[in-house]
């Protein structure tokens, strides 16, 4: 009985945070979490806003590579807005450090669809932003997110920009989408090539609009300025 008594019960970060979200004794396996959510790009809002929480609570402990890794998974996971969820939770001194500064650049450049603008500052910050697996995939996938959200048929340059692509590599990527995207290739007037996507309630304003499962019409008027 005593042995049983000595035995300590293991439970996932999940549960930690669950059970006592508050518990600063479990802010280095929150740590530990975020290391493993970028080696292995798992993901997990809320128990990287439970550290962040409890970095309020002890500014001390905070660990600046940490919380960019916390922003940068953040922007992964775009066009939700968990980078501004996680933003607020992060103090005003802290924000002015550099790299702080070039993540909130960075973001605001996603969610005003300036790529060429995104990808250049990309170029200049690779050493913090290729410490994050899977990186450049998720911000393409965004990409294409946003561009289907606003054309039916979108020209070869303009996602060359959008996904910062060019030559053979976009080959690749355009036969990967014909094949499991649903995408097509046209040839326009000229020589250029136009990629028809699928049709969605924004670019086919006939469709039935889902409200349970769109993006805000204040998001894409945000953005359509930017690309039309």
């Amino acid at each position: 009985m005593a042995k049983e008594a000595q035995q300590q019960v293991s439970y996932t970060v999940e549960e930690l945070v669950a059970v006592n979200p508050y518990n600063p004794d479990i802010l280095a396996d929150l740590e530990n979490y975020v290391n493993e959510q970028v080696s292995s790009q798992k993901y997990s809002l809320d128990a990287n806003l439970c550290l962040l929480r409890l970095y309020q609570c002890e500014p001390e402990r905070m660990s600046p590579p940490i919380v960019a890794r916390i922003l940068i998974k953040a922007l992964m996971a775009m066009p939700a807005q968990d980078f501004s969820l996680c933003l607020f939770l992060i103090p005003e001194q802290v924000q002015s450090e550099e790299q702080f500064k070039t993540l909130i650049v960075l973001s605001h450049y996603l969610e005003t669809a300036r790529f060429r603008l995104f990808w250049d500052e990309v170029a200049k910050n690779r050493s913090l932003l290729e410490s994050v697996p899977g990186f450049q995939q998720a911000i393409e996938a965004y990409a294409v997110h946003v561009l289907s959200l606003i054309y039916q048929k979108v020209p070869r340059a303009v996602l060359a920009e959008a996904i910062n692509k060019e030559g053979l590599a976009l080959d690749q990527f355009l036969e990967y989408h014909v094949a499991n995207s649903g995408w097509a290739i046209e040839k326009s007037q000229g020589r250029s090539q136009l990629i028809v996507l699928p049709p969605n309630e924004f670019n086919h304003p006939e469709l039935k609009k889902n409200a349970s499962d769109s993006v805000s019409y204040e998001h894409v008027t945000r953005i359509f300025p930017v690309l039309s």
